[in-house]
């Protein structure tokens, strides 16, 4: 074992894996991607703040969903940018710790958003006479901040148990900080980190999508039940692009771990990883755009296209 003490707090990044003759391909896609969807998501954030007659729930709520596309590739896609380039492919270990929280926060928020905007359209369907009082101005901040901060809380616990450990390397096993890869750095047991990120992967993949399947299937029943032909294209209208969001999230990060069982498709797996980061928040805001009529309407407006009155 390497004497720990003489472990470099520079910490060394793995490649990306693709060919060196495509490497400005890569930058260039990448740089492209990540300076669209920080457009569109602060776009359509900018518009909702702007725009008085956005100030609703399901607006206010998807503000977060950008907040946090802006936040996790911030933290990803600059680093990568610059290792594609760079053959030294260094980050410093308090700088990786700080990848490793803001990149685990935003996946886990992700989720978390996507909850309390399924609680919104239960309520805005099943419950329309009440939704004004039920989804309050403090409902709507306090939904907000809990989608944020339970995620952040038990994060910081999963990072807290990784940088306890003493190092005994200086390589990583990823091409950007996740978790795994930090506390792999360890020669000491992590038996304790695995069970941590089995139990919080398990509670948190159950609990987003409990809350959708029992969410959706009360709003379908009651648009059964009702039998309004309005009720059933707010639902279609409000609700079709909210699951969409969800199945995204939901499959590009199911390719990521299907990937792992493929050690020989390296640059694949690697790629199918900056995806799940990529993918959801370039869509999101384009899918919530186009599907509601009233933020349509405004982002056409700003784009100086007339609307044809109803």
């Amino acid at each position: 074992m390497e004497n720990i003490t003489s472990v470099s707090d520079i910490l060394v990044l793995e490649q990306l894996g693709h060919p060196e003759s495509s490497t400005y391909a890569v930058f260039f896609t990448f740089l492209f991607v990540y300076i669209a969807l920080i457009i569109t998501n602060v776009g359509v954030v900018g518009i909702i703040i702007a725009e008085k007659t956005l100030h609703q729930p399901m607006y206010l709520l998807f503000c977060n969903l950008s907040f946090n596309d802006i936040l996790g590739n911030t933290i990803i896609l600059p680093q990568l940018l610059l290792n594609t380039v760079n053959p030294g492919r260094f980050i410093s270990y308090n700088s990786c710790v700080a990848q490793v929280f803001f990149s685990h926060t935003y996946g886990s928020a992700s989720h978390s958003i996507l909850i309390i905007m399924a609680i919104d359209r239960y309520v805005a369907i099943c419950n329309p006479l009440r939704y004004s009082a039920i989804m309050t101005t403090k409902a709507v901040v306090t939904l907000s901040v809990s989608a944020w901060t339970i995620p952040a809380v038990f994060v910081g616990a999963l990072v807290g148990l990784s940088v306890r450990l003493s190092r005994c390397r200086s390589q990583l096993q990823n091409f950007y900080c996740d978790n795994a890869s930090l506390f792999k750095l360890s020669c000491e047991d992590v038996s304790i980190n695995n069970i941590y990120g089995l139990f919080y992967t398990v509670l948190l993949l159950s609990s987003s999508m409990g809350t959708i399947v029992v969410t959706y299937i009360k709003i379908a029943v009651t648009c059964w039940t009702k039998k309004s032909a309005e009720l059933n294209s707010k639902a279609i209208q409000t609700c079709a692009s909210h699951l969409v969001l969800y199945l995204i999230m939901l499959i590009t990060g199911y390719i990521v771990i299907i990937m792992h069982r493929f050690p020989e498709r390296v640059f694949l797996r690697k790629l199918f990883a900056v995806l799940f980061h990529v993918i959801p928040a370039s869509l999101n805001p384009i899918i919530y755009g186009l599907q509601l009529k009233q933020l349509r309407q405004k982002i056409l407006q700003v784009f100086g296209v007339k609307i044809m009155p109803s």
